[in-house]
């Protein structure tokens, strides 16, 4: 069996008006961080999986971990799809550079 690697990219806005919803948001993000997903760019994070059945059980246990408002959006590519992203202004992240699936031992 062929194992494909696979990169889920999740977007998010939540609302930051009151100090409630700011906790909310910093309790999402800590749990993003927690539970491995690296920052791309400012609410857009991504976490890299061995295989599609390991992503798609992820996300059946992150939507349970959701916050009620704001809108969360995902977005499950190959990691050769998502290599082939384009980059406009800036570089690659010191984070991106290392993880990646050539950070996985393929067996």
């Amino acid at each position: 069996m062929i194992y494909e690697f696979m990169r889920l990219v999740l977007f998010f806005d939540l609302p930051m008006k009151t100090k409630k919803e700011v906790k909310i948001y910093t309790h999402f993000r800590k749990y993003l961080i927690k539970n491995g997903y690296m920052m791309m760019q400012f609410s857009v994070y991504c976490k890299i999986f061995p295989n599609r059945e390991a992503a798609v059980k992820h996300v059946n246990i992150l939507k349970k971990n959701v916050p009620k408002e704001g809108q969360i959006r995902l977005l499950l590519v190959t990691e050769k799809q998502y290599s082939k992203i384009e980059i406009i202004v800036g570089g690659v992240s010191n984070q991106e550079k290392t993880v990646n699936a050539d950070s996985f031992i393929k067996l």
